[in-house]
């Protein structure tokens, strides 16, 4: 393993390398995030296929003092295709948080490496159809600080999903971290992303 750097790259170089082509900024809020406030910024296609939320988006939500906190690019070209095993989504997982987010690596333990479901809904012609994205997730623990990570590594070999700082309620077994970059999450809450 290589040594880390002691400084991530600039949260828009890591923003820029993961975002897919045609997508443009639609939206901002601010967004609190386990106390701290954020803001969540959503793009969606340029040429408006299955926009809203459900949709196809690249979001991130990015903490007030400039820290990448997560992104997920839920994209139809992600459906279907070969998943990476899983040594190879470690390795790209891996890669990716040395560039994007090295403080992460001293305390990281790997819970699991799974395939890992996320939901779509391509509206086009007049018709909606539900769809599934499955990528590769790397389940992580940061045993410094005791909070979750993980990265989800699509069938193009490319992250589709990181998501840092998570906290996990043991009983009953769920996320205690809000979920911003959940569609269904947003709509469960009542929340849109305000025009930019």
């Amino acid at each position: 393993m290589t040594k880390a750097r002691a400084t991530p790259q600039p949260v828009a170089t890591t923003i820029k390398a993961v975002m897919p082509a045609g997508y443009r900024e639609v939206g901002r809020r601010a967004a609190v995030v386990d106390g701290d406030d954020a803001e969540l910024i959503r793009y969606e296609r340029a040429d408006g296929r299955s926009a809203g939320l459900g949709g196809e988006h690249f979001s991130t939500v990015i903490a007030d003092g400039g820290r990448l906190k997560g992104f997920a690019r839920i994209d139809l070209d992600l459906v279907g295709g070969e998943l990476p095993s899983q040594e190879e989504a470690r390795a790209i997982a891996m890669e990716f948080l040395r560039q994007a987010a090295p403080d992460l690596l001293p305390g990281l333990r790997i819970s699991w490496i799974d395939p890992h479901d996320e939901p779509l809904r391509v509206a086009g012609n007049g018709r909606a159809e539900d769809l599934i994205l499955t990528g590769m997730k790397v389940k992580m623990r940061n045993e410094a600080d005791g909070l979750w990570m993980w990265v989800i590594v699509g069938a193009d070999r490319k992250v589709m999903v990181f998501e840092r700082d998570i906290h996990w309620i043991s009983f009953p077994g769920r996320r205690g971290t809000e979920k911003w970059l959940h569609d269904a999450w947003l709509v469960e809450k009542g929340y849109g992303v305000g025009q930019s």
